[in-house]
């Protein structure tokens, strides 16, 4: 491939699927729709669409990327397979069995948590919402429910974040110019001159 090839940007498709079906979720969780809709994004947005965002960003050489869409990917699938096989009666699931998944996912969005302090502040607020979604969500599964609701409310505004990071990579790329900031990264790369930190490719996804 000649190097004057512009080459997409994966975390268009990859942030779309996290912030849709991470928001889908929670207005699910708060009563207003029935699983289907959520299963159905689950699959092929937040997981088969993260999946391919993600083995994109490989190719990229983006190790976050690659990590957290491919990872995020699963999660989604991984989380429609536990609802199908519940529904199918092929095995019982418990709230607390449910509550381990996510701490699990808790421990591994921590790390990319850290990460994210070296791209910008964009991403890193997502993170940080992440993260206190997945704590909350943690909480809840173990303890008082109320914790889930407020988890919805941190999720949707975590999904809200990615899909700024999804439009200003689109509309900043159309427009040739920095419309919607990304921020500086939390702490500068060791050597790195900061600047106005670039739009990179990126990822993330839900709580259940």
């Amino acid at each position: 491939m000649s190097d004057s090839v512009k080459v997409g940007n994966p975390a268009v498709v990859g942030l779309a699927g996290f912030g849709l079906t991470t928001l889908l979720l929670q207005i699910h969780n708060l009563g207003y729709m029935s699983t289907g809709p959520v299963l159905a994004m689950g699959l092929i947005f937040g997981g088969l669409a993260q999946l391919i965002a993600g083995f994109q960003e490989m190719k990229v050489g983006n190790n976050f990327g690659f990590s957290a869409f491919v990872a995020y990917g699963s999660f989604w699938i991984g989380l429609c397979i536990i609802w199908i096989v519940k529904s199918l009666g092929m095995y019982e699931i418990t709230h607390a069995e449910v509550g381990w998944y996510l701490v699990a996912w808790t421990g591994y969005t921590v790390i990319l948590w850290v990460a994210s302090m070296w791209v910008h502040k964009a991403m890193f607020s997502t993170f940080t919402l992440l993260i206190a979604g997945f704590v909350l969500l943690d909480i809840g599964h173990f303890g008082p429910a109320i914790y889930n609701t407020v988890a919805c409310y941190v999720l949707i505004a975590c999904a809200l974040n990615a899909w700024y990071m999804m439009a200003g990579i689109i509309i900043n790329d159309l427009a040739g110019t920095t419309l919607l900031p990304m921020g500086k990264p939390v702490i500068a790369k060791a050597g790195a001159k900061v600047e106005s930190a670039p739009v990179a490719a990126s990822a993330v996804p839900a709580g259940a």
